[in-house]
């Protein structure tokens, strides 16, 4: 029973970070050039910055 309750947490944490990557492309990618541009990104570098949010932090 331990290990599916170990499955089901890293399901959970796994499941979260998706959330966390997909909302920030989303909120990024609403913005427009000049506040991404006052934010310091290109539009290029959407993906990459949301990757970080989510599985780097």
């Amino acid at each position: 029973m331990d290990r599916v309750n170990t499955l089901i947490a890293g399901y959970r944490v796994k499941a979260a970070r998706r959330k966390i990557y997909r909302d920030t492309v989303r909120e990024l990618s609403a913005l427009s050039h000049r506040e991404l541009c006052d934010l310091g990104l290109n539009e290029s570098e959407i993906k990459r910055v949301a990757y970080q949010a989510a599985y780097e932090s």
